[in-house]
């Protein structure tokens, strides 16, 4: 008696539909998976106890109580603040300010003066008390 002689076929598996989920999945938490960059402003208001004098060469933003902002003694509206940092900083070597304010400013006005001095161009913005910026 003769036998057929069986011949093994190997089946495979398609994997390209998987492959095509896998892409479609990454597509999607690429997607949904947002990108925005947390803007942190580290302050620490300095205490007055181991005050020194600040340095005279930088220009100086009061902010008093009220939460009213002065440039130069000259009262100024927060949004006119970069554009007048701007071009006292374009003709100064050195680009600094110095933030002088009170302890019972708001944090959200300091936040505002410090946030349109460093849009102005300033390499270093500094935040002192009355007692450690000194006169001037």
């Amino acid at each position: 008696m003769r036998f057929r002689e069986r011949t093994d076929t190997q089946q495979q598996v398609d994997i390209s539909p998987l492959i095509d989920m896998v892409f479609i999945l990454l597509i999607f938490f690429m997607v949904s998976t947002t990108f925005v960059k947390d803007m942190k402003l580290d302050l620490n208001r300095p205490s007055a106890s181991t005050a020194t004098t600040a340095s005279t060469k930088a220009v100086r933003l009061y902010i008093d109580n009220s939460g009213a902002t002065y440039l130069d003694g000259q009262p100024i509206q927060v949004w006119v603040i970069q554009s007048r940092l701007r071009e006292l900083l374009s003709g100064s070597s050195e680009r600094s300010v110095l933030v002088v304010t009170d302890g019972n400013v708001p944090a959200q006005r300091l936040v505002e003066v410090v946030d349109e001095a460093r849009r102005s161009g300033a390499d270093d913005v500094g935040v002192a008390t009355v007692e450690e910026a000194g006169a001037g």
